[in-house]
């Protein structure tokens, strides 16, 4: 999970094969932000944005649960089968084309990560090596 300038917020490590939309709730828990001031870090972003991968039901209802705003398009078949249902299939979701447009500094920071020669190469074995590579480098985008 990034900020909106790219920058690592939260990262979790699985195993290759889990999707992305199953580690969104453990990746929202996970969320903290220091306050510039006194006070208790930050446990809820004011917006999310995010592709069609985490366009399910669960995640539009954690998100609803705990008041945040988000843009996350329909895939087609979701779409089909809301209209299908006719009224009992609900409203079309909200989608905001320019929020959306902005998604791009997301996967910048996520490709910028990736760049990084310990993390591309995937010579470390183990998942402590992984996550001491991925912290180093999600440090470095912080750097000026």
């Amino acid at each position: 999970m990034t900020d909106g300038h790219g920058r690592a917020l939260v990262f979790l490590l699985t195993g290759g094969n889990i999707s992305d939309t199953t580690m969104f709730a453990p990746l929202l828990a996970a969320l903290r932000v220091a306050r510039a001031g006194p006070g208790r870090p930050r446990t809820r972003p004011e917006y999310v944005v995010a592709d069609k991968g985490y366009s399910s039901r669960a995640n539009r209802t954690l998100l609803r649960r705990r008041g945040i705003a988000h843009t996350i398009p329909e895939p087609r078949d979701q779409q089909a089968n809301r209209r299908r249902k006719g009224s009992a299939g609900g409203r079309p979701v909200g989608f905001d084309k320019v929020r959306y447009a902005r998604r791009n500094v997301v996967e910048r920071g996520f490709c910028q990560v990736k760049q990084w020669r310990g993390l591309a190469t995937r010579y470390g074995k183990h998942a402590r090596h992984d996550a001491g590579a991925l912290t180093l480098a999600a440090l470095l985008t912080w750097l000026p």
